[in-house]
């Protein structure tokens, strides 16, 4: 059995935990691990929601996005407390407008990105004062 490793369980006899102690779980059904917990259940918001004071869902409307796994209708998590770097989905208030689209910035513009082919790259000057990012999408929910 050399270059085996084997690892235990992260339980440790208390059932003070975090939903992020269960890192992952089989696509057959949850593994061993899983088991020591089965009392408690999995806790969405404790699984999406890191910062709930700044976190909100929202409804997405239109296909600008659909390269990046977000789609009509999905519901996507918003966290308004994540810093809005270059390649991050973003939504951005432009013109009274919400959108969402990814940010993209270099030193003298700022770009949304659209993720679909039917809509156009939106620049805009950095020290704009119309442009505002209202938050980080950290999540999309979509029903298959």
């Amino acid at each position: 059995m050399e270059g085996d490793y084997f690892h235990g369980t992260s339980y440790r006899g208390t059932k003070k935990f975090s939903q992020q102690d269960v890192k992952t779980a089989d696509a057959t059904g949850f593994g061993a691990a899983a088991d020591d917990y089965m009392e408690r259940g999995i806790d969405l918001n404790e699984q999406l929601i890191h910062n709930k004071p700044a976190t909100f869902f929202m409804r997405m409307r239109g296909d600008a996005m659909t390269g990046a796994g977000i789609f009509d209708g999905d519901i996507i998590i918003v966290d308004r407390s994540v810093k809005a770097e270059s390649g991050k989905v973003v939504v951005a208030s432009l013109n009274g407008e919400m959108l969402v689209r990814r940010l993209e910035k270099t030193f003298n513009k700022v770009r949304l990105l659209a993720e679909s082919p039917k809509h156009a790259t939106i620049e805009v000057d950095a020290s704009c004062d119309s442009l505002g990012i209202w938050g980080v999408v950290t999540y999309s929910i979509h029903s298959l």
